[in-house]
């Protein structure tokens, strides 16, 4: 079984990091911020589905077509610390040696979007001063970045974990038929 969550956790984790790898570092320019986030919570989907293939082997190659809702779940779980984390490492390298200015063209099309979709002048104001607060914390405090980075992953992951849990879940034995 460890081999297995591990297995399913590094490569959701490797999945994950991929979009923000290409997203941030070449498509960040000409995609709009609802398309990058779309795409990466997409992406996180499509990592943390893994989840569902991990359970289900286990379930059925190693215990016999049973499983808890608790276990499964577990495992779930695990594998989305071990993809989140994965996630979070390759962010940090990322945006400390590859996109280092991520904060200030974040919150620069944040504000275009802003004054695009016609927003008073008052609320792009009042938005940029509150971003920039938060941009100099992102961009100074590493711990502050990592846990951040962490927000955007793992709710995905719980709740793919939630699902697969209750799903998966089987409590007695199937009925197996000779053929």
């Amino acid at each position: 079984m460890k081999k297995n969550i591990w297995a399913c956790g590094l490569i959701g984790g490797i999945v994950a990091a991929s979009w923000g790898v290409v997203g941030e570092g070449v498509l960040s320019d000409s995609l709009s911020l609802n398309t990058r986030m779309v795409l990466g919570y997409a992406s996180m989907i499509l990592a943390f589905s893994l989840i569902f293939v991990a359970v289900k082997n286990y379930r059925d190659n190693y215990n016999s077509g049973i499983i808890s809702f608790w276990n499964a779940l577990k495992i779930g779980l695990l594998i989305t610390l071990i993809a989140s984390t994965v996630y979070v490492i390759v962010w940090m390298i990322d945006y400390s040696y590859f996109v280092p200015n991520f904060g200030e063209k974040y919150q620069a099309q944040v504000l275009a979007e802003l004054k695009a979709s016609g927003a008073s002048a008052g609320v792009i104001q009042k938005k940029g001063a509150e971003m920039a607060v938060m941009m100099e914390k992102y961009k100074t405090s590493p711990t502050f970045r990592a846990m951040f980075t962490y927000l955007e992953i793992v709710p995905v992951g719980i709740v793919v974990s939630l699902i697969a849990a209750l799903i998966l879940k089987n409590k007695s034995n199937p009925i197996k038929v000779n053929a």
